[in-house]
C-alpha cells in the first residue's frame, strides 16, 4: 500500500499533467480562433456553433477545478491566467459573432 506521500505526490504529478494538456488545448483553440477570424466571413452557423461549443467545454474544465491547498503559488497564477485567456477569447468571440450577423 502506497503511503499518503507517495499517493500525493503521484497526484501532484497527474494534475501538473492535467493542467499542462488543458493549457495545450487552450493555445489550439487561440491559434485556430486566430487563423479563423482573418478570414471575412467566417462565422458560419457551423463554425459558430463549433467554436462556441469548445469555448464551453474548456469553461466546463477550467472553472471546475478547485485549488488544493498543497499547490505552489504558480499553480494559482498559471490557472488564473488560463481562465483570463478564455474569458478573452469569449469577449473576442462575441464581439466577431455580432459583427457578422449585421
Amino acid at each position: 500500500m502506497k503511503t499518503q506521500k507517495e499517493m500525493v505526490e503521484s497526484f501532484q504529478m497527474m494534475h501538473r499533467g492535467y493542467i499542462k494538456n488543458l493549457n495545450d488545448c487552450l493555445k489550439k483553440i487561440e491559434t485556430d480562433f486566430e487563423e479563423a477570424r482573418e478570414i471575412d466571413e467566417v462565422c458560419t452557423g457551423e463554425w459558430c456553433r463549433a467554436i462556441e461549443f469548445s469555448l464551453d467545454e474548456m469553461a466546463k474544465e477550467l472553472y471546475s477545478i478547485s485549488e488544493p491547498r498543497w499547490v505552489a503559488d504558480d499553480y494559482s497564477r498559471t490557472l488564473r491566467n488560463m481562465r483570463r485567456r478564455l474569458h478573452d477569447l469569449y469577449s473576442k468571440y462575441h464581439g466577431m459573432n455580432a459583427s457578422t450577423s449585421h
